[in-house]
Parts: structure tokens; C-alpha cells; sequence
């Protein structure tokens, strides 16, 4: 074997190495004595953009967001490990082949959860002005009710929320729930 292949060899080697290492390390986990976990009950799955829907099922919220804290092990008492939610993060990915998504968006607040406890909360998962742009504009009658991308009347994506908070005594932590999301056009209502 050639001295280049034999250098090639040992550069992959360590690559898989180290990233062996990284993986199983406490540098990919939180430090804190508690995890935060972020779990979703979701009401709708299915949200019709027409304006005059009158749909019952419609009515009410997309669903709820919980956030609980686990302490890791017994000794993750006091008052140092309950966990202030400072933020969250809403993304999106597209699940009917479009790539055209809403604009990705931080929030503010201000949550304190005990170990143990558990705190549901309502979330923003779009802003206002993102029905009136792509992906959900091309969904509008006098847009041509279609995605442009796909040339479905119906959008379908993945709402990504994570949540940002810290312990007491100053160790981050965090997590994300995902949920999936359709848009259409006076297609029924929701279900």
C-alpha cells in the first residue's frame, strides 16, 4: 500500500475517532442535573386558510405545548435546579417535497418550572403575516390555490419548536418537539 492510501487510511480513522468520541461525551450533553423535556398534544392537524370557514373543529388552538424538568439522578434537589424558559425557536421543513418555508422566529419568556414538574403552555407557531406570503399565499383562489412549488392545494411541513431555559445555578438546557402542520384552502375545514 502506497504511503498516500496508508495517510488517507489513518485521516479517516481519526475522523471516525473523534467523532465517536464527541458522541458518547458529555460535550453533546447538558452539564445540568436536570433535563428539560418538551413533549406536543396537538388538537388540529389541518388548517384551512379560508377566511369565512366556519367550521366548529377549527375553533380553538392547534395544541399545546408541555415542558416538564427530570432530575437525572436523586441528588437533583433544591430550589438550583428548577429550570427559567428564556425563549423558544420556531423552524419549519417542508414533508411534500417544497423547500419554500415560513421565516424562522425567536419569542420570548418566562417560565419557572420545579424538578418534577410538569407546565403546558400555548405557543406561537406562525407569525401573522406568514399566511399572506409562500409557501401559503400560492394556496389563495386568486393566487392560482396552488403551491407553486408542488402544484398541491395542500402545503404539508413539520413545525420545529425548541425551548431554551437555564437552571438556577446557570447550566443550560434544552429540547424540541416536532409536529406536523397541512394548509389548504377552504378544503373542509380542519380535522
Amino acid at each position: 500500500m502506497n504511503t498516500m492510501k496508508k495517510r488517507m487510511i489513518l485521516a479517516v480513522a481519526a475522523l471516525a475517532s473523534m467523532a465517536a468520541l464527541s458522541c458518547s461525551s458529555e460535550l453533546t450533553n447538558s452539564a445540568a442535573p436536570v433535563e428539560l423535556v418538551v413533549t406536543n398534544s396537538q388538537n388540529l392537524s389541518r388548517l384551512d386558510l379560508d377566511p369565512t370557514n366556519t367550521d366548529p373543529d377549527c375553533a380553538g388552538e392547534i395544541g399545546t405545548i408541555n415542558m416538564q424538568v427530570i432530575p437525572k439522578n436523586a441528588n437533583a434537589t433544591g430550589s438550583f435546579v428548577q429550570v427559567r424558559v428564556q425563549r423558544y425557536r420556531v423552524s419549519y421543513r417542508r414533508t411534500d417535497g417544497g423547500t419554500v418555508v415560513p421565516p424562522t422566529f425567536v419569542r420570548s419568556m418566562d417560565t419557572l418550572i420545579g424538578v418534577g414538574a410538569t407546565v403546558g403552555s400555548n405557543f406561537t407557531v406562525l407569525e401573522a403575516d406568514a399566511l399572506n406570503q409562500a409557501p401559503f399565499a400560492g394556496l389563495q383562489p386568486q393566487n392560482g390555490g396552488r403551491d407553486a412549488e408542488t402544484g398541491r392545494p395542500v402545503v404539508k411541513l413539520e413545525v420545529i419548536l425548541e425551548v431554551f431555559g437555564e437552571t438556577l445555578a446557570g447550566d443550560n438546557v434544552f429540547d424540541s418537539t416536532v409536529f406536523p402542520l397541512e394548509f389548504c384552502f377552504n378544503c373542509g375545514g380542519c380535522a
